[in-house]
């Protein structure tokens, strides 16, 4: 009887806690400007390749204007959070409260902590003008996937979504177009669309870079109707051979 009457309590406490989140984030990130998210592998040191890839790609959208937006930890979020720091740009980690303490990395300027996953993954998208994917585990491939339903499905979700390090990324892309799209036809070639791959922070920072002078605003719109956008096609970036 005690924990049935408790329930409900706890439940309308929970949509607080929910709620002041919300808040927090659109508080803290509505100033930043344009701003990219960047996902990977936690567990990457100094001196892996692709920690040094995040870094320098951070550095140079953070040159081009735009605030980078990391999950906080170690690894490439701290490659990210490091390079944008480093070029004097706005460094921006969202971390999480996990069983396991994810440790803040040491190069945020703007440091929100978060106790739910979902409040934590809508920062991302909403001021968000592109995502750049870096190697990593089931969180980025969670994020990854998580983006490109968006983009599936809503139609006016669109910002660009970049898989970086074309070597890591190939198997993944291979399979979903032998099994999901050939063999049993559970995605549509233009489904294939939605994301570019690239190996240049060169060429990340001007697939970037054009998005935002063509379409604005990015992240997550969605006006009365859910009419599909037109204004920007992934299709139109040119994609490495995998």
């Amino acid at each position: 009887m005690v924990d049935g009457i408790d329930k409900p309590v706890k439940d309308l406490w929970r949509i607080f806690r929910v709620m002041a989140e919300f808040t927090e984030g659109f508080q803290e990130l509505a100033s930043v400007g344009p701003a990219v998210s960047i996902f990977g592998s936690a567990r990457v040191t100094s001196d892996n390749k692709y920690y040094k890839l995040a870094e320098t790609t951070a550095r140079k959208l953070a040159q081009a204007g735009f605030a980078i937006i990391t999950g906080g930890g170690s690894g490439i979020m701290e490659a990210a959070n490091k390079g944008a720091a480093q070029a004097g740009g706005r460094s921006i980690g969202l971390n999480i409260e996990l069983p396991q303490e994810q440790l803040p990395n040491d190069f945020q300027n703007l440091s929100l902590h978060f106790r739910y996953f979902f409040v934590r993954k809508v920062m991302f998208l909403k001021y968000a003008h592109g995502f750049i994917v870096f190697p990593g585990g089931y969180g980025t491939m969670d994020e990854f996937f998580e983006s490109a339903v968006l983009i599936q499905t809503l139609k006016q979700a669109q910002f660009p979504v970049i898989l970086m390090a074309s070597e890591y990324w190939g198997g993944l892309i291979r399979w979903m177009k032998d099994r999901m799209l050939q063999e049993h036809g559970f995605i549509s070639p233009e489904d294939l669309d939605v994301y570019t791959v690239a190996d240049d922070p060169d060429d990340a920072v001007r697939i970037i870079v054009n998005f935002k002078e063509k379409q604005g605003p990015g992240g997550l719109a969605m006006p009365p109707g859910m009419k599909k956008g037109q204004e920007y096609n992934h299709s139109d970036t040119t994609q490495a051979t995998v």
